[in-house]
């Protein structure tokens, strides 16, 4: 080999272990992402399970609810106490749960790990938000079973559970009627209510069925589950018969919103004529035309097709009237603002004038005593003097005034200090 390739061998003795670190770099990232690839799809079922478990809390948490009321009404507040701490414990629980699963969902990426452990804790904080309902729950039958009387109650619970058929049957025929006088979302929560009704009356059939009437070991405890589902079931049928009642209550709430809507329009259209700024008359006119353009399209209503949901249609006019009420009291404030300046400001520009004098004759006397920093805030405060006499708008010209009177109080200060610091 010739002298001048001597450095030949060496360049590829380095180039093929530079391209076998680099292979071993890629390989090595390659196998990383396969095992996070992997990790991630092995976490599937766990987040599966977790989503599972929220919906089923969540479900135990808002039926909690329901049962908390009822014990109040039946036990009162003290009572109660035990299953409302047992479900504020597992809406916390809860929260936390929809908090990790909202960083599931969303679209910022995570590892494997993470998700994983996210999962898992979704896990143990709806298992312990069930354990802790299911705790209160037991105690709360068991208080039931207490007050009944195991013999008397197996006996009465087949004809109250016969009964209760029959009013779900005269509650889903009230449903239907009502079904062709208004939409399908007005009856949302009686049909809901119907369905808890179903499940309530299946369990405590299957569960008389399985017990019979003879009194043994345990049929205490299975009693008070029937009739809590019968109270339950019963507490369901009530909010039925009721809802005829709140609908009537909510046509004449969305007739009275309308009205009073109607009345607002008017002041707010005096209003906004009285109000001396452009952009706040603006802003004003443009929340009558909307709340306007509702009223038109809620008048225009009964003459569609559609059935009325006097629920919808009494918020959606309580909400118009919030955001009417809410530009209104902007536009007061803005008024009051604009009066509240106009009224101040002949007294502010007095003020900076007279600040004014008093500046200009101790600068005029101190003559080459006075520095600069004294005639440059002196120069500021008349140039604020005129912006506040030319300005326009009384608020900003207030504050100009005031900025003068400021400024000039400075420009004093320091040519009273110049001064006698000269004539030391």
């Amino acid at each position: 080999m010739a002298d001048g390739l001597w450095w030949l061998p060496s360049l590829l003795v380095f180039g093929g272990a530079a391209v076998a670190f680099v292979a071993a770099i890629v390989g090595v990232r390659r196998l990383g992402r396969r095992r996070e690839l992997a990790d991630l799809e092995g976490g599937r079922a766990a987040e599966v399970r977790a989503k599972q478990l929220i919906v089923e809390t969540d479900e135990r948490v808002r039926e909690a609810r329901r049962e908390i009321a009822f014990a109040e009404a039946q036990f009162g507040a003290e009572a109660a106490r035990p299953m409302r701490e047992a479900s504020e414990r597992a809406e916390r629980w809860l929260r936390e749960a929809f908090l990790l699963q909202q960083r599931l969902d969303d679209a910022e990426p995570d590892t494997a790990a993470e998700r994983r452990s996210w999962s898992e804790r979704i896990a143990g904080l709806c298992t312990s938000a069930l354990g802790a309902l299911d705790q209160a729950e037991q105690a709360l039958g068991a208080r039931r079973a207490a007050e009944r009387g195991a013999g008397a109650t197996l006996a009465e619970l087949p004809e109250t559970a016969a009964r209760l058929g029959r009013r779900r049957a005269d509650a889903a025929a009230a449903l239907d009627r009502l079904g062709t006088r208004f939409r399908p979302t007005a009856l949302v929560g009686g049909r809901a209510a119907l369905d808890r009704v179903d499940l309530a009356l299946a369990a405590a059939g299957a569960a008389l069925a399985a017990t019979g009437q003879a009194a043994g070991a345990g049929d205490a405890e299975r009693a008070a589950r029937i009739a809590a589902d019968l109270d339950r079931a019963a507490a369901d049928l009530d909010a039925i018969d009721r809802l005829e009642l709140e609908l009537a209550g909510a046509e004449r709430a969305a007739e009275q919103g309308m009205r009073r809507l109607d009345a607002e329009l008017v002041d707010a259209r005096r209003q906004r004529d009285a109000l001396s700024e452009p952009e706040d008359a603006r802003v004003l006119g443009e929340a009558i035309a909307g709340v306007a353009e509702l009223m038109g399209g809620a008048a225009a209503a009964p003459a569609a097709a559609e059935l009325p949901d006097p629920f919808a249609e009494r918020d959606r006019l309580d909400a118009a009237l919030d955001r009417l009420e809410a530009a209104r009291a902007e536009a007061r404030t803005a008024q009051a603002r604009l009066d509240g300046a106009r009224s101040a400001l002949g007294g502010a520009l007095a003020i900076a004038e007279s600040q004014l004098g008093v500046a200009r004759a101790l600068v005029e006397r101190g003559r080459g005593l006075v520095g600069a920093g004294a005639r440059t805030r002196l120069a500021e405060a008349e140039r604020q003097l005129v912006i506040a006499r030319q300005e326009p708008d009384p608020v900003a010209a207030l504050d100009a005034a005031r900025r003068a009177a400021a400024r000039a109080a400075d420009a004093e200060a320091l040519a009273s200090w110049d001064a006698g610091a000269g004539r030391r």
